[in-house]
């Protein structure tokens, strides 16, 4: 599985300078073992909020480090600010950043730039594997499977040699990345069941084509429900800037948010065989998750329902 991590991860592969770690606790574990590893002498490291994962990690990564933000998130999150206009300081630990923001539909189309040599940190855990990713000026790059890569339990994690060893003291060895990296990823019983089904998904994605194939599709079926919505003058509405639409989570509202209709649409959907499409309980409104599994079929099944739906609100 590693050599197959390492082939299909991206079309150019993990770099050589990269150690792969099967690891345990999800994102929300990573959240806390970015700053254990990784602060060594640095008094604090740069967040960059835009949506609820990066905030929950900032939360987190506050009880090791002193957490700055580049930039005064603004809500509702519907954008990324450009890059020019962040707080950026050289002497930082790391820039953490969220690839894809599921519970808004938020998602960085390319990584923000480093300053300085400051290590990039990017939770990819929504978007691992839906296309190919630039490991350019990134320390640490880490996700859970459950989205793309199979199911919940194991995280890859991803991190340039050269900062492994600098972890605070009080670091728990499941979460310590030379404690892992000196046992091979078995310094505790793995997640086998997990590792074997991330195994058989990564043959799946060969047999697709590779990433670069599978992004394309990923385009495709975002497109259709995004070029829908655009052209419904208004019944559909998504306040996400086009520049940073999330490729996997499609959030979007009817009738800039009229709940009871919402709820007979899903009502519908599920009548036809689509369930999960309610938002976030802390947005509301419709989530089309577009993850790798979805075929463009399906995608366009939904398409059809949403064209249903509202043609017969307007008769």
């Amino acid at each position: 599985m590693r050599i197959g991590l390492i082939a299909y991860i991206n079309s150019r592969s993990v770099p050589e300078d990269f150690e792969i770690l099967f690891m345990q606790g999800g994102g929300t574990g990573q959240f806390a073992a970015i700053p254990l590893n990784l602060t060594g002498d640095k008094e604090f490291a740069d967040y960059i909020i835009t949506g609820a994962w990066s905030s929950k990690a900032a939360a987190e990564a506050s009880k090791f480090i002193r957490v700055k933000k580049v930039f005064t998130p603004k809500k509702p999150f519907v954008t990324i600010p450009d890059q020019s206009k962040w707080d950026h300081d050289k002497n930082a630990a790391y820039l953490y950043y969220c690839a894809n923001e599921t519970v808004h539909g938020i998602e960085f189309h390319t990584p923000p730039y480093s300053v300085h040599g400051v290590p990039l940190v990017a939770d990819i855990s929504s978007n691992f594997l839906s296309r190919p990713f630039d490991f350019t000026n990134h320390g640490v790059v880490f996700g859970g499977t459950q989205k793309n890569l199979g199911a919940a339990g194991l995280t890859v994690v991803m991190v340039r040699k050269d900062l492994i060893g600098k972890a605070q003291p009080i670091t728990p060895a499941i979460f310590n990345y030379q404690d892992m990296t000196d046992n091979n990823s078995l310094y505790n019983t793995p997640p086998v069941y997990g590792i074997y089904l991330t195994n058989l998904v990564l043959k799946w994605i060969r047999d697709q084509g590779g990433v670069d194939a599978i992004f394309e599709t990923n385009k495709k079926k975002s497109d259709v429900i995004y070029n829908l919505i655009d052209n419904s003058n208004g019944f559909y509405t998504c306040d996400i800037d086009k520049q940073c639409r999330s490729y996997m989570n499609v959030c979007y509202r009817i009738k800039n948010g009229d709940e009871k209709l919402e709820a007979e649409f899903l009502k519908g959907a599920q009548a036809r065989g689509m369930i999960s499409l309610k938002g976030h309980r802390s947005v509301g409104g419709i989530r089309a998750s577009l993850y790798n599994a979805v075929t463009l079929q399906e995608t366009e099944m939904l398409a059809d329902w949403m064209r249903e739906f509202m043609n017969n609100q307007k008769a």
